[in-house]
């Protein structure tokens, strides 16, 4: 047994045995997120500039928080979550919940009870009705109609009680009865014993529930009585024992998810992870042979040694999440390619397998830690400034980036030991399609600078020509709805259902089929949100209920402010992660001009692909920005390859020009540069064909990117080294 192998195996071993530990029961510590299982994420604002003065100096938003938590934990909703985040929002995410309007009433709510004495003074009310409201008077409507003129002097507070629950009123329709607290008993029976045959209103959020006449001394209860269905009573009833909101409450965004769409999710996320495993199973089998099988046991333990880390993390699993996932078992067997490339040079050489073997996993480790530790730059920042799902996929991604680091040095290289101190490996068997080239790379770059500034300048004039609507509403704000039908509906005919509710300009899309259609509107009023969804279900049940069953899959939406947030820490994720990547290069070759070049080429790969999403009337949003930063994390991983090989050759032939090395390097890295993509993208066309409608922008952007970036770094980022230097370090 080789010595290093004493250390080895152990190491391996106990990450084994530590996945497998978190990993399983998966269910009991990983929990699904509201996009695969269903539910609501909400962004709510507590307007401090509406606060009574009553609390004044008081943190209401801690108070908000309180009361929140209180009414969803009595609505009954299984492992909620209720954080504060910052001075004046917060984050809610109810798994499960399908009724959105009914939870964001109870939400929203203030549920300011009072109880005020409504004048019979007809004179001071006729008066009113003219325009002449009293001092300490306030004119009010009953439900009916009627009006009323309340004495604001005097007045209690929902504070008084100390219960509320639903009751059969008269003729059995529901009505909430309440208890009274101590105090609140006095002053009531006060207040009522020093009034009777005088009208009491019963006011809840400024409307009158009802005005009954008092009749006696009313002392430990009461009653609220009020057209409501048995839902209503006890929401109702739900508040006002979680008492009132301080101030009033803004929904700033909101994504709720239906429980089918979540279903579909799942399955076009398990279906892309498989056929997408079984493209790199069958390529690193059929390439690599022997070799091909270690790198797929490899593969195995890298997707458990994930579901461990995110069980011992107990992170939330994601569609995002997932997709990070698939990505990161296209990724893994890059190292395990750069491995058996370095070993096939080795064997060309002469050298012994176990020599060759050993110097393999020698030389690829730089290429392999550096490469990796560029993506795992852009993840960092993509959790930093990313919410929800995006930091699921983050944290997936550097999951998995670090597990095939693991898997590719430590597993695969036990496995080979094993092998060899067994004796059962005599040599190593591998395909070649991919041959030694002679190509002249660096002579080409002049083409290719303008070849790629004729795609950067088309892809440009369609990001500028598209405007704001380039932008999903994550960066605009606005509403978005997602409608199923059971039968298919065309475009003209969706539009004018909706013309006949005002809502003809309404930017609406085919969403994977023609069952399936976007509804995007940019209203950002709360109370015009609400009523553009009213007329848009209203619309849609009156010309299709019958026969086409509308059914509301999804909704997202982002207020302007927000949506100007999340845009501005988009654009900031991705020029700190280029900025960290610059640097990062710049340091480990020692050079500032081959990580200017490297960044360079990963901008090339980003405009790219931002300016096929306009040209191709996608949209960007956060799960697009995601795909961009993979994108620059990616796209510099082949050109490290690239520079490690020519930091190699310029120790081996110093006197050799510049241009001659990197010309040499780009050719000796050729086939390795086209195999490593060419697993990633194995992944992405899985992603791009099963992983569903949600993901087809995402899977869409790293395609074009992934491919954008072989090209630029065998084109753009080795010859740009050249160009800069003979224009400001000239000999």
């Amino acid at each position: 047994m080789p010595a290093s192998m004493k250390w080895r195996l152990p190491l391996v071993l106990a990450a084994i045995a530590l996945s497998a530990w978190y990993a399983f029961p998966l269910s009991t510590r990983i929990s699904l997120g509201l996009d695969l299982q269903g539910g609501m994420h909400l962004i709510l604002k507590v307007d401090t500039a509406k606060i009574p003065p009553e609390a004044k100096g008081r943190d209401v938003t801690a108070i908000a928080l309180e009361v929140i938590r209180n009414r969803i934990d009595q609505f009954g909703v299984r492992e909620p979550l209720i954080q504060r985040q910052g001075t004046d929002h917060i984050l809610v995410q109810l798994p499960g919940v399908t009724d959105r309007d009914r939870a964001l009433k109870l939400i929203g709510r203030t549920a300011l009870l009072e109880f005020k004495l409504a004048s019979d003074n007809q004179r001071l009310l006729e008066r009113a009705l003219k325009g002449d409201v009293p001092a300490g008077h306030e004119l009010a409507e009953e439900i009916d109609g009627t009006p009323l003129l309340l004495e604001i002097e005097g007045s209690l507070t929902g504070a008084i009680l100390s219960d509320a629950y639903v009751d059969a009123g008269e003729f059995g329709l529901p009505e909430v009865s309440f208890q009274l607290n101590k105090d609140g008993a006095r002053d009531f029976a006060r207040m009522t014993g020093a009034h009777i045959n005088r009208r009491l209103a019963i006011v809840l959020d400024g409307k009158v529930q009802s005005a009954p006449v008092i009749q006696s001394r009313i002392s430990d209860a009461g009653r609220i009585t009020g057209r409501f269905t048995r839902e209503e009573a006890h929401d109702l009833a739900i508040v006002l024992r979680a008492g009132a909101l301080p101030a009033p409450i803004v929904v700033e965004e909101e994504r709720t998810v239906g429980p089918t769409l979540g279903k579909d999710s799942i399955r076009a996320g398990l279906l892309a992870t498989a056929v997408g495993g079984l493209l790199v199973v069958a390529f690193m089998v059929g390439y690599y042979w022997l070799a091909g099988i270690v790198a797929i046991i490899a593969l195995t333990l890298n997707l458990l040694i994930i579901l461990g880390s995110l069980g011992y993390l107990q992170a939330t699993l994601t569609l995002p999440g997932i997709a990070g996932m698939i990505l990161t078992l296209g990724m893994a067997v890059d190292a395990n390619v750069l491995i058996y490339e370095r070993i096939r040079e080795e064997l060309k050489g002469g050298r012994p397998l176990s020599l060759a073997i050993d110097a393999g996993y020698g030389k690829a480790l730089s290429a392999i830690v550096d490469s990796n530790v560029t993506t795992i730059i852009a993840a960092v920042f993509l959790y930093w400034f990313g919410t929800g799902p995006i930091r699921g996929f983050a944290t997936t991604l550097t999951a998995g980036i670090l597990a095939s680091m693991f898997t590719a040095i430590f597993v695969t290289r036990v496995v080979f030991d094993v092998l060899l101190s067994t004796g059962r490996l005599k040599a190593l068997r591998m395909a070649h399609l991919i041959r030694e080239t002679k190509l002249d790379f660096i002579g080409k770059r002049r083409l290719c600078y303008v070849a790629s500034t004729l795609v950067i300048a088309v892809g440009a004039a369609a990001f500028i020509q598209r405007g704001t609507q380039r932008y999903g509403i994550d960066f605009t704000g606005g509403l978005l709805q997602e409608y199923r039908l059971a039968e298919p509906v065309a475009a003209d005919t969706l539009r004018a259902t909706l013309g006949k509710v005002g809502l003809g300009d309404a930017v609406i899309q085919e969403f994977g089929s023609p069952t399936e259609w976007l509804i995007r509107t940019p209203d950002d009023a709360e109370a015009e949100i609400e009523r553009t969804m009213a007329l848009t279900r209203e619309a849609l049940y009156a010309d299709f209920g019958r026969e086409a069953t509308p059914e509301l899959a999804r909704v997202e939406r982002v207020g302007p402010t927000v949506g100007s947030i999340l845009r501005q820490k988009a654009w900031m994720a991705i020029a700190w992660s280029m900025l960290g990547i610059l640097l990062y290069v710049a340091f480990r070759f020692r050079h500032f001009d081959f990580g200017l070049a490297g960044v360079i080429a990963l901008i090339h790969d980003v405009v790219v692909a931002t300016g096929l999403l306009c040209l191709t009337g996608r949209s960007i949003d956060l799960v697009v920005v995601a795909a961009l930063l993979t994108i620059a994390g990616f796209s510099v991983n082949d050109t490290i390859v690239i520079y490690d090989r020519v930091r190699e050759n310029m120790r081996l032939a110093r006197k050799v020009d510049l241009a001659q090395i990197i010309n040499l390097s780009v050719n000796q890295t050729l086939g390795r540069t086209l195999l490593t993509s060419l697993t990633v993208i194995f992944e992405v066309l899985a992603l791009y064909f099963f992983g569903g409608e949600v993901l087809h922008d995402f899977a869409f952007c790293l395609l074009v990117g992934f491919i954008s970036g072989v090209y630029s770094t065998v084109y753009i980022a080795s010859a740009f080294v050249i160009t800069w230097r003979r224009l400001f370090r000239p000999a």
